[in-house]
C-alpha cells in the first residue's frame, strides 16, 4: 500500500506477539470495514489508525492499542483484524455496540505524552460518537482520563474520574460462567467441584479465576512465566499446585485447561499431548492457527471460544458509559453462561466447530437488530 503518514517511522519493533496470527472471528483480512481513519499530528508525534468494522448494533466500541509496529502495513492489518473481532465479541455479549479498534504507532514507553494523547482524543471526538475507545495493550485507565479531556466518547477510566476500575474482575467472572457452561455440556453437570483445572497465567485475570475455582471446590494447577505471580498465587492459595510451564501443565491429568496468558497457547504440539476434556480461558486468540480447532475436536476436546467467555471486561466498560453500576454489569456478565451453552448446542446440532457457531450467532444478531435501524422513528428519535 502507499504510506499515508508524511513522516517515516523511526520506531523499531515487531508485530504484537500476544496475538500470533490467530484466526479472527468472521474471517481474516476481509476489507468489510465501514470506515478507516488515519490520524496524524506531527508536533506531538501522533500516528494512529482507527478502524470501524460495523455500527449495525450501535457505536463501535474497542480499545486503543499503543504499540511499536514495524510498519504502517502491520498497524493497519492489526486494527482491521482487532476491530472485526470486537464486532463479534460485542454482539455475542449482548451489547448495543458495533466493533471498532484503534492503534497508535510507537513505543509508549518512549513517546506517550499528554499532547499526543490529547491530539488522539481530538480525532476520536471528530468521529462524533461513531467510535468509543477504551484501554488495550500499551494504554491504561489514566491515559483514558487524558483522552477524555478532548472527547466524551471514552470509557475504561479510573474510578476517581467516574470509571469502572479494574475490568479483570468481571473478565474472570465471565470465564468462570463460561467454564461452568462448558462443563455442563461436556459432562452434564455444571459443577466444578472435584474437577482438575489447569490455569496458564495467573496475572490480573488468571489469579482471580483461581480464586473462583478454589471457592468452587476445584483442584487447581497453575503455571506462569513470572515466578513472582506463581509465588503470590501459592501464598494466597496453599492448596494450589504449580508446574514449570504450559507444556508440563498440558501433560497433567486435567479436566479443563484455562489459557489466561498470551495468545497462541494452543499449538499442534501442545494439543497433541493435552488430556483435558475442555479448553476455556481468558486469553485472546488462543488458537495458534485455523486448523487447531479441528485438531481439538478430533481429539474430543471441547473448545469454548475465547471471545465469548472473556467478554466480561468489555461488558464492564460498556456499562460505564451509562454511569457504572457493578450489579448491573455483573448481571450482564452472568449471561455468558447462557450464551456459551447456546453456542455449544448450536455447534453440536449443526455439526460445526464452536467458533463457527459463535460467528453465526453474532452475525445473525448484527443482521436482525441492525435491520431495525431502517425503521423510521420520526422526530421522536431513538432511546
Amino acid at each position: 500500500m502507499t504510506n499515508v503518514f508524511g513522516i517515516p517511522s523511526r520506531e523499531n519493533g515487531s508485530p504484537d506477539r500476544s496475538d500470533p496470527g490467530a484466526p479472527t472471528p468472521g474471517g481474516t483480512g476481509r476489507a468489510d470495514h465501514e470506515q478507516v481513519v488515519f490520524c496524524q499530528d506531527n508536533r506531538s508525534g501522533l500516528r494512529a489508525i482507527i478502524g470501524i468494522y460495523s455500527t449495525a448494533l450501535g457505536p463501535a466500541l474497542g480499545g486503543t492499542r499503543f504499540y511499536p509496529y514495524a510498519s504502517e502495513d502491520e498497524a493497519l492489518a492489526d486494527v482491521l483484524r482487532l476491530s472485526t473481532a470486537m464486532a463479534y465479541k460485542n454482539a455475542l455479549a449482548g451489547l448495543d455496540h458495533g466493533g471498532g479498534k484503534a492503534v497508535i504507532i510507537g513505543d509508549p514507553a518512549r513517546i506517550k505524552t499528554e499532547p499526543l494523547l490529547r491530539a488522539y482524543g481530538r480525532f476520536v471526538a471528530s468521529l462524533g460518537g461513531r467510535y468509543v475507545t477504551a484501554c488495550d495493550v500499551g494504554t491504561r485507565s489514566e491515559d483514558m482520563d487524558i483522552i477524555a479531556r478532548e472527547s466524551r466518547h471514552v470509557t475504561g477510566r479510573t474510578t476517581a474520574n467516574g470509571g469502572a476500575g479494574d475490568s479483570s474482575v468481571l473478565t474472570a467472572l465471565g470465564v468462570m460462567h463460561g467454564m461452568q457452561a462448558a462443563a455442563g455440556h461436556a459432562w452434564g453437570d455444571t459443577s466444578l467441584h472435584g474437577r482438575t483445572v489447569g490455569v496458564e497465567g495467573v496475572g490480573k485475570v488468571g489469579h482471580r479465576l483461581v480464586q473462583h475455582l478454589v471457592e468452587a471446590g476445584a483442584q487447581v494447577v497453575i503455571c506462569d512465566v513470572a515466578a513472582s505471580a506463581v509465588e503470590a498465587t501459592l501464598a494466597r492459595h496453599p492448596q494450589v499446585r504449580a508446574v514449570e510451564n504450559v507444556g508440563a501443565l498440558a501433560r497433567e491429568k486435567l479436566d479443563i485447561l484455562a489459557p489466561c496468558a498470551l495468545g497462541g497457547t494452543l499449538t499442534e504440539d501442545l494439543v497433541n499431548v493435552l488430556g483435558a476434556r475442555v479448553v476455556c480461558g481468558a486469553a485472546n486468540n488462543q488458537l495458534a492457527h485455523h486448523g487447531i480447532e479441528k485438531l481439538l475436536a478430533d481429539r474430543g476436546i471441547l473448545y469454548a471460544p475465547d471471545y465469548v467467555v472473556n467478554s466480561g471486561g468489555v461488558i464492564q466498560v460498556a456499562d460505564e458509559l451509562a454511569g457504572f453500576n457493578f450489579d448491573r454489569a455483573r448481571a450482564a456478565t452472568e449471561h455468558i453462561f447462557a450464551t456459551t451453552s447456546k453456542i455449544l448446542a448450536i455447534a453440536d446440532a449443526d455439526g460445526v466447530p464452536p467458533s463457527v457457531a459463535a460467528d453465526r450467532l453474532a452475525e445473525r444478531r448484527m443482521s436482525d437488530v441492525g435491520r431495525l435501524r431502517g425503521i423510521y422513528l420520526g422526530t421522536m428519535g431513538s432511546a
